[in-house]
């Protein structure tokens, strides 16, 4: 029971929820400009946040390992992507959620369960922060420009609006220069407070997650997804992590890699950022979009948590010996 409530994340249940509220009751007519302006509010907020909690002293501490950094970022935002476009050829799932695979490819990694993972299982833990952080950081500004480009080579490039670049910059990028400015007067409050704000954090997310599967369910969201295409999608996900994970794996090995650096580059280098990835999907996609565009990104979410507290508990027993 206490391994089952390590893998399964309980934020994704409350993200079920959130769905189930949305598919039962969803924001219409003025509720539904309501739940947009909080949402939008909740990504000025938790990019803020994410701005203040970077710090510095950690950047400068586990930026030595540039080999691994550059492999990381690669497989991040090249390897990544050549995989979301292969996706596109899965005619038997609708457009909109092939969308949703390939912008799934093209975010940055995760940071807490990135650092996490690594730290269980006794990795390079100043590096993970270093790769993880630096790949979000680039991710505010290089995702969008690849959900531009691939997006539009892929046939679905007319879901990204041309206001979409001054929405970035005002609601994510703004926000999260700011919030690093002041990370000297507000930096001790937000270490101290690192539970609550993570709090503040998961409730933006599950705003956007609401105002967005809303607008989608107006739209017929679940009168389009059939359960086979469903499981299709999932099967995807999974068989697409499997490949990072040997990808990374075998890319550790080829660069001649310290072990503690190889953990770094599997777990940093597999995962995507769903706390990242709501955020920019509300600010570049239409509201009626968004929905079965984060569909992927809700699933691969878990997948990822579930492969790699497994792996990781793996190479914490192979280091201390135990079977």
């Amino acid at each position: 029971m206490r391994r089952l409530r390590e893998i399964l994340d309980p934020f994704l249940l409350l993200l079920l929820c959130t769905v189930a509220l949305a598919s039962t009751l969803p924001a219409r007519g003025d509720g539904a400009r309501i739940a947009g302006a909080a949402a939008d509010a909740g990504i000025v907020l938790l990019f803020f946040l994410h701005g203040a909690k970077l710090s510095r002293e950690a950047i400068w501490s586990g930026a030595k390992a540039w080999k691994l950094h550059l492999a990381t970022l690669g497989t991040t935002f090249a390897v990544f992507p050549l995989i979301g476009l292969l996706t596109q050829q899965a005619a038997a799932i609708p457009p909109s959620m092939r969308a949703g695979l390939l912008f799934l490819t093209l975010l940055p990694s995760t940071v807490q369960s990135s650092i996490a993972f690594t730290a269980i299982a006794r990795g390079n833990v100043a590096a993970a922060v270093v790769s993880a952080s630096f790949s979000n950081l680039l991710g505010i500004a290089l995702t969008p420009l690849l959900v531009a480009l691939l997006m539009e080579r892929s046939g679905t490039g007319n879901l990204v609006s041309l206001s979409s670049v001054e929405d970035i910059v005002l609601q994510l990028l703004l926000p999260f220069i700011v919030g690093h400015l002041a990370r000297p007067w507000i930096g001790g409050f937000v270490t101290r407070h690192k539970a609550m704000l993570g709090r503040v954090d998961r409730g933006s997310i599950l705003l956007v997650v609401y105002a967005a599967f809303s607008a989608a369910v107006v739209e017929g969201l679940w009168h389009q997804v059939s359960r086979t295409e469903l499981l299709l999608l999932t099967a995807l996900c999974i068989a697409m992590l499997i490949f990072v994970l040997l990808f990374t794996l075998l890319l550790g090995r080829l660069l001649g890699l310290k072990r503690e650096d190889a953990i770094v580059l599997q777990f940093c280098g597999s995962k995507k950022s769903l706390a990242t990835g709501v955020p920019i999907a509300g600010v570049l996609f239409p509201a009626g979009a968004v929905g079965p565009i984060l569909l992927p990104v809700m699933l691969f979410h878990q997948i990822q948590l579930m492969a790699c507290a497994v792996l990781a508990r793996r190479y914490a027993a192979a280091a201390e010996g135990t079977p």
